[in-house]
C-alpha cells in the first residue's frame, strides 16, 4: 500500500511538471520576451506613424522660422524706411540739427554808417533778409539759420521797431546766414549780373561777404511746435 502511496504520488508530480513544462513552452512561444508578437507589431505601428508625426513638425517649424525670419526682415527694412522718412520731416520741420556742404552770407551795415547809427540798429531791413532766403531757397537750400535761428517753415522774419525779430528773437548785425545745399548753385543765384547782390551792395551799399564750406552745422529750431487750429484726421 506504501508503495502504491508513493508511485501515485510521484506519477501526480510528473503530471505536474508536465503540464507545468506545456504551459512554458506554449508561453515561450507566443510571447518572445515577455511580450506578444501582435503587441510588438502594434507597437511597431504607433512608433512609425509617432515618427512620421514628428518629422511632419519639425517641418512645420523650419517653415515657420522661415516665415519669421522674412517677417523679421521685413519689419527691420519698414522700421529703417519710417525711420528715414522720418528724419526727412524732422529736417524740413527745422526740429533736428544738420550738418553738410552750403555757403555763408554775412550781411553788414556799409562801412561809415555806423557812427550815425547804434550798435543795435541797421539800416538792412526784414525785408533784404528775406530776398536773400528766398533766393537761397529757390536754388535749393535744405537748411537756413540767421544768426543761430533756424528757419523753419513757420519761422517769422520781420522788423519789430527799428529791429529784426526772427523767431521772436531779436537778432543785431551783422546777420550770417548758413545755408546748406550745392554751393555753387548758391553763390550763382545770389551773384548772378544785375541779381541780389548787386542790388543790395551796390544800390543799397549794404556790406556782403559770401564764402563757400565744406562742413557747415545749423541748430535744431529751439522754440516750441503749437498748432492751435491745425488738427489730425
Amino acid at each position: 500500500m506504501a508503495k502504491h502511496s508513493v508511485f501515485f504520488s510521484i506519477s501526480l508530480v510528473a503530471l505536474v511538471l508536465g503540464l507545468l513544462l506545456a504551459v512554458q513552452f506554449r508561453v515561450t512561444n507566443n510571447y518572445p520576451n515577455g511580450i506578444p508578437r501582435e503587441r510588438t507589431q502594434e507597437l511597431a505601428g504607433e512608433l512609425r506613424k509617432l515618427t512620421e508625426h514628428n518629422n511632419k513638425l519639425r517641418n512645420e517649424i523650419h517653415d515657420l522660422s522661415s516665415k519669421l525670419q522674412q517677417v523679421n526682415a521685413g519689419r527691420q527694412e519698414a522700421i529703417k524706411a519710417v525711420q528715414s522718412e522720418l528724419n526727412k520731416v524732422r529736417m524740413a520741420a527745422g526740429i533736428i540739427t544738420v550738418t553738410g556742404p552750403g555757403l555763408e552770407v554775412i550781411l553788414d551795415n556799409p562801412e561809415g554808417s555806423m557812427q550815425q547809427l547804434p550798435a543795435e540798429l541797421s539800416i538792412i531791413r526784414d525785408g533784404d533778409l528775406l530776398n536773400v532766403i528766398n533766393e537761397l531757397r529757390a536754388a535749393g537750400t535744405e537748411a537756413l539759420s540767421v544768426n543761430g535761428q533756424r528757419i523753419t517753415p513757420t519761422s517769422e522774419i520781420r522788423l519789430a521797431g527799428s529791429f529784426i525779430n526772427v523767431n521772436t528773437k531779436r537778432v543785431v548785425p551783422p546777420y550770417q546766414i548758413l545755408a546748406i545745399g550745392d554751393p555753387d548753385a548758391m553763390e550763382k543765384a545770389l551773384t548772378l549780373p544785375g541779381g541780389l547782390v548787386d542790388y543790395l551792395g551796390g544800390d543799397l551799399g549794404i556790406d556782403i561777404k559770401i564764402k563757400k564750406h565744406e562742413k557747415l552745422t545749423i541748430p535744431a529750431y529751439s522754440g516750441e511746435l503749437e498748432f492751435n487750429y491745425a488738427k489730425q484726421t
